[in-house]
């Protein structure tokens, strides 16, 4: 470490991109990490969802990360410093801040290179950018916030490769190219590439003061008796077809009763991806939960989600 500065990596991207398979990437690779996840909504799951244990571990949930800088982001990198500078035994070589998938990492930036105490202690080594191909042209139209964390990357890396065809891979590779050409894309997780990579010596920050007002919202899903696994996932599948323009995003954990391991639930608009087996242990209290995030009220869907749901477990 150069003058005890604490090198930064800052994870990226849209929601549902790949940010947490990411991380988990990183962990194992780099397993001596301090980990800051910031989730949209008030119910953190991408915590339940890491594979490495013992890691120092931060959760900031119930907004952006871009709401939460002043409050809560730079007391926190302080108190990881102080921890850090006074054990003997260093407990992490890094930190790797995950970003919430409707952030643009231009305020976390601005916070770690203003911000004279953090900018002392702290390097920004890279910013990587997670873009899922199929669904990234569709997303850079629609949201401004997809825009600004492709520009602000060192690295793009390319998500979802199998689930797209060459078209739409040529497609998205130009685009990128058209908004930020000189920031390298990988295909690959490559993760020792990752960490030999360096921030750019130069960046241009805003001079823009006030927060953005995004039109984003969450709810969050308590499953007392899950149903089993095929019944859950005939309803999910229902509503990410049925809402495929509200629903952007949803993750979840679950207990179903037909299953011996928790299993992590991912979807994106349009996909119901394959539940995965976790390996460890998320919770002593094993509390099912799903997120649904969108681009507007979700009320009116949870509130059908849970009648659907309580027919489910009737039968």
């Amino acid at each position: 470490m150069n003058h005890l500065k604490i090198p930064v990596i800052v994870i990226t991207g849209f929601l549902g991109s790949g940010k947490t398979t990411l991380l988990n990437r990183l962990l194992a690779e780099t397993p001596k990490s301090a980990v800051i996840i910031n989730e949209f909504g008030s119910t953190p799951i991408d915590q339940d969802l890491l594979q490495q244990n013992g890691m120092p571990l931060t959760i900031l949930a119930g907004g952006c990360l871009c709401c939460q800088i002043k409050g809560t982001l730079a007391p926190t990198l302080k108190n990881l410093w102080m921890a850090w500078n006074s054990a003997s035994e260093k407990p992490f070589d890094r930190i790797i801040i995950e970003t919430s998938g409707v952030a643009s990492p231009e305020p976390i930036l601005d916070t770690l290179l203003r911000e004279r105490w953090l900018a002392k202690h702290y390097q920004l080594q890279q910013v990587i950018t997670t873009v899922a191909v199929p669904s990234a042209l569709e997303q850079l139209a629609r949201f401004s916030e997809v825009n600004a964390q492709i520009a602000w990357a060192d690295l793009l890396l390319l998500t979802h490769i199998d689930n797209a065809n060459q078209q739409q891979i040529d497609k998205v590779e130009q685009q990128l190219t058209a908004l930020a050409p000189a920031t390298p894309q990988i295909k690959h997780w490559q993760v020792n590439q990752l960490a030999k990579l360096k921030s750019p010596n130069i960046r241009v920050l805003s001079t823009q003061t006030e927060l953005p007002n995004h039109g984003f919202h969450s709810v969050s899903i308590y499953l007392q008796n899950p149903p089993t696994w095929p019944q859950l996932q005939t309803l999910l599948q229902d509503f990410v077809t049925r809402y495929s323009k509200q629903l952007l995003r949803i993750k979840g954990v679950i207990y179903p009763n037909d299953h011996s391991q928790a299993l992590a639930i991912h979807a994106t608009t349009n996909t119901l991806y394959p539940p995965t087996a976790l390996t460890t242990p998320t919770s002593t209290e094993q509390h099912s939960k799903l997120v649904f995030i969108g681009s507007e009220n979700l009320d009116s869907i949870k509130v059908e989600f849970l009648e659907q749901l309580a027919l489910l477990t009737q039968i």
